[in-house]
């Protein structure tokens, strides 16, 4: 299944609203996936200092990560297909 990365401008959150973001997009893409439409959030990561947040989920489609990330009312500004390499994967 693809990944795809969402990033946001976050100005002013605190570590509560951001923790309960990530809630509600944990809460929605389980929800959309047991109707049918499999979309995953794994993770995010905070940048502070430039108010940015990165999310990172697993789904069939762009769609419907911005589909998640609406019901869950997670303000973005652009999602984008990503692909990760570990350090297990290479030499």
């Amino acid at each position: 299944m693809p990944q795809y990365m969402v990033e946001r401008h976050l100005p002013g959150i605190t570590s509560d609203q951001l923790s309960a973001a990530a809630s509600r997009a944990k809460n929605v893409t389980a929800e959309m996936t047991r109707q049918g439409k499999p979309v995953r959030y794994l993770r995010s990561t905070f940048v502070p200092s430039e108010e940015r947040s990165f999310c990172l989920f697993d789904a069939s489609s762009e769609q419907d990560v911005r589909e998640a990330n609406e019901r869950a009312e997670i303000p973005l500004v652009r999602i984008t297909e990503v692909k990760h390499i570990s350090a297990d994967d290479v030499a």
